[in-house]
């Protein structure tokens, strides 16, 4: 069965364009112009990734983003303008694994797509495959419970929804209780082939990562900042 990207942009050219190219690729595609028609078929059809725009009408970017991550951790590659940090700050605190600026080239496009699909892959080990004999072990960390294989995440017994880039940062961190991380360490977790991303984008993971879980413990204190140095998972 091919893959499913969905692409949500009010510039027809560039659907057009990309979808073409998507399609030589060997991918299917489905295209929206603009935020409200694709909400719907996001959450009641999930492709396999989305590529969102940010500036589009009746419904941005920002809030297909915003209502989708209340449904669906579907992967999301963030469309931002040119030299808009803003853009690409609010999209990462918001939920999406990945950004490119416009005008981007298909080729890089393409290869962050590749990219954001391959750690979408690693987290989603079917029940019963023959790769179970390989699968990760769970990460249990006092109140944290990591299920690499089924991409599940508990804190006290409570489902705490992650995208596959959170979960990745996370389970870097949680694999060696006190021991820091680099944002570099990090983003080479994250972030692979030789994809540039700066450190605003770690933080802003970061940023996400704790106000999940204080959406369940409003006391989680779990994730330490060694102010220029790094992260770290906190030992209990």
């Amino acid at each position: 069965m091919s893959i499913t990207i969905a692409l949500v942009d009010d510039d027809r050219n560039i659907l057009t364009s990309v979808s073409i190219a998507l399609q030589s690729e060997g991918y299917a595609t489905r295209v929206y112009s603009d935020g409200e028609a694709a909400l719907k078929a996001l959450v009641d059809n999930p492709p396999d990734l989305a590529v969102l725009d940010v500036k589009m009408p009746r419904m941005d970017g920002m809030e297909l983003l915003r209502r989708l991550r209340e449904k669906s951790t579907v992967p999301v590659i963030f469309l931002t303008s040119k030299d808009d940090e803003l853009d690409e700050a609010l999209g990462l605190a918001m939920g999406a694994d990945d950004y490119i600026a416009k005008p981007f080239s298909q080729r890089l496009l393409i290869a962050r797509i590749r990219a954001v699909l391959r750690r979408a892959e690693m987290r989603a080990i079917p029940v019963g495959s023959e790769e179970l004999a390989a699968e990760p072990s769970q990460i249990v960390r006092g109140r944290l419970s990591m299920d690499p294989a089924r991409h599940r995440v508990t804190w006290d017994g409570h489902d705490v929804t992650l995208t596959v880039t959170e979960f990745m940062i996370l389970e870097a961190l949680a694999q060696r209780p006190g021991v820091v991380k680099s944002r570099n360490q990090l983003m080479d977790v994250a972030y692979q082939d030789d994809i540039y991303v700066d450190d605003r984008t770690i933080d802003s993971h970061i940023k996400r990562l704790r106000r999940k879980f204080r959406a369940v413990d409003d006391e989680f204190k779990a994730i330490d900042t060694l102010y220029g140095v790094g992260y770290r998972f906190g030992e209990e």
